[in-house]
C-alpha cells in the first residue's frame, strides 16, 4: 500500500518574504481603525474636553443682570410707580483663570492620548482576530489534506484487499484513521470560519480574500527586539495619558485650595423711587464667605490628586511590564516554533522510512498509520507555534508603534 504523503512540504517554511507578509493592507487597516466605535468615541471624547478647555477659559461666571418694580401707596401723598435694576459679574481672583486653563489643556492631552490608546487597542484587537483566522485556516488546510491522504490510502487497502494481497483488518485501520482526520477537518474547518466570522464582524470595513493568506515564516524586525522593547516605554500613549491626567488633578486641587476664598460680585444699580422724585445710581459688592464646604472639598481634590499620581505611577509598572512581556513572549515563541520545525523535519524524515519500510513488508500497517498521524500532529504543532510567534512579534510592533500606528 502506498500513502500519498502531505501536499503541505517544508520548502513553504523558507519561502522568501515579502513586505509585511501575513498581514492586511495597511491602509486598509488604517481605515479601520480610524473607523472604529472605540476610536470613534475617543474622537468625541476629545472634542469634549476641548469644549471643556475653552469654558474653563472663559471662567465660570457670567453676568446677572436682575430688577424689580412696585406701585407703592403712601397716604395722604398718593400712587407712586418704584422700580430698580442691577448688573453684577463675578470676577476670578488672580492667579484662578491661568490656572483654569491649564486643568484645560491637561484635560485635552489626557483626551488625546487616550485617543490614541484607543486605536491602539482596536490594533492589538485586529491583530489578535486575524492571527486567529490565519492560523485555523493553516489547520483547517493541514487537516484537508490528511483526509485527502487517509481516503487516497483506503482506496489502495481496498484494491490489495481485491487482489487479496491484505485483509479486512487493514481496511478497518486506514478507515478508523480516515474517520478520526475527517472529524478533526470538521472541526478545524468550523474554527477557521468562526474565527473569520469575528474578524468581519469587528471590522466590517476589513476586505478580506476569499481565502486566508499563508503564514510566513516568523522573522526578527528590523533592529531587533531589545530596540521594540525600548520602544514600548517611549511611545506608550497609556503612560503619557495617566501623566497628563496627573497633572490635571494636580491643577484642579490647586484650584479648589485657592476657591476656598470666593470670587467677589462686582456690579451696577439703578433705581427709581416715589414715581422718579428720587433717582440713584451706585456700585454693589457681594462675596461669599467660606467655610467647612470649601474646606472639603480642597481636601478632596487634594486626595484625588494624590491617587492621580500614584495611578501614574502604577501606569509605569503596567506600562513597563507588558514591554517586557511583549520581549519575552516574542523570544520563546520563536524559540518554540523553531523546536516545532525541527521536530516536523525530523518527523518527516522518519516516515519516509515507516513508508519504505512498510512497502517492504518490515513495518505493519498500523505502525505507519501512527506514524502518518504523528507527521499531521507535527504539521499542526508547527503551524500553531508560527502562529502563536507571529502574534507575539506582531503585538510588540504594535506595543512599539512600529506597525500601523506611527505617529
Amino acid at each position: 500500500m502506498r500513502i500519498t504523503r502531505f501536499a503541505l512540504p517544508l520548502l513553504m517554511l523558507s519561502a522568501p518574504l515579502a513586505a509585511e507578509p501575513g498581514l492586511p493592507d495597511t491602509a486598509a487597516v488604517k481605515g479601520v481603525l480610524d473607523e472604529h466605535p472605540s476610536v470613534v468615541a475617543a474622537r468625541h471624547k476629545v472634542e469634549a474636553a476641548m469644549a471643556d478647555a475653552r469654558a474653563r477659559a472663559k471662567g465660570p461666571h457670567e453676568f446677572t443682570l436682575s430688577g424689580g418694580y412696585d406701585r407703592r401707596r403712601i397716604d395722604l401723598e398718593g400712587e407712586f410707580d418704584e422700580y430698580s435694576a442691577e448688573l453684577t459679574r463675578g470676577v476670578r481672583l488672580p492667579g484662578k483663570a491661568a490656572i483654569d486653563r491649564e486643568i484645560g489643556q491637561y484635560g485635552v492631552a489626557a483626551a488625546k492620548h487616550l485617543a490614541e490608546d484607543a486605536k491602539h487597542q482596536a490594533a492589538l484587537l485586529l491583530a489578535g482576530h486575524w492571527f486567529d483566522w490565519l492560523g485555523a485556516s493553516a489547520r483547517a488546510a493541514i487537516d484537508r489534506q490528511a483526509v485527502a491522504n487517509y481516503e487516497a490510502a483506503l482506496s489502495a487497502v481496498r484494491r490489495r484487499i481485491a487482489l487479496r494481497d491484505a485483509s479486512e483488518l487493514d481496511a478497518d485501520q486506514t478507515a478508523a484513521a480516515l474517520g478520526s482526520a475527517r472529524a478533526m477537518a470538521e472541526e478545524s474547518a468550523g474554527r477557521a470560519a468562526l474565527a473569520r466570522r469575528r474578524l468581519e464582524t469587528h471590522f466590517p470595513g476589513l476586505p478580506l480574500p476569499a481565502e486566508a493568506p499563508d503564514l510566513p515564516q516568523p522573522q526578527l524586525p528590523e533592529g531587533g527586539l531589545d530596540r521594540l522593547r525600548d520602544l514600548v516605554l517611549s511611545e506608550s500613549h497609556e503612560l503619557a495619558a495617566a501623566e497628563a491626567e496627573a497633572q490635571r488633578m494636580a491643577s484642579l486641587a490647586e484650584r479648589a485650595r485657592r476657591e476656598r476664598i470666593a470670587d467677589p460680585s462686582i456690579g451696577v444699580r439703578i433705581f427709581s423711587e416715589r414715581g422718579g422724585s428720587e433717582r440713584g445710581a451706585g456700585l454693589i459688592f457681594s462675596v461669599p464667605l467660606g467655610g467647612g464646604n470649601r474646606r472639603a472639598q480642597a481636601d478632596q481634590a487634594a486626595a484625588t490628586a494624590s491617587a492621580a499620581r500614584s495611578e501614574e505611577r502604577l501606569a509605569h509598572f503596567t506600562v513597563t511590564q507588558t514591554a517586557e512581556d511583549d520581549l519575552a513572549e516574542a523570544r520563546y515563541t520563536l524559540a518554540v516554533w523553531q523546536r516545532a520545525r525541527e521536530g516536523l523535519e525530523a518527523q518527516t524524515a522518519a516516515l519516509t522510512k515507516m513508508r519504505r519500510g512498510q512497502e517492504l513488508g518490515e513495518i505493519d500497517l498500523a505502525d505507519r498509520l501512527l506514524a502518518e498521524r504523528m507527521v499531521h500532529d507535527a504539521f499542526r504543532g508547527e503551524v500553531a507555534a508560527r502562529t502563536e510567534a507571529l502574534r507575539a512579534i506582531t503585538k510588540l510592533r504594535i506595543d512599539s508603534h512600529d506597525l500601523w500606528l506611527a505617529d
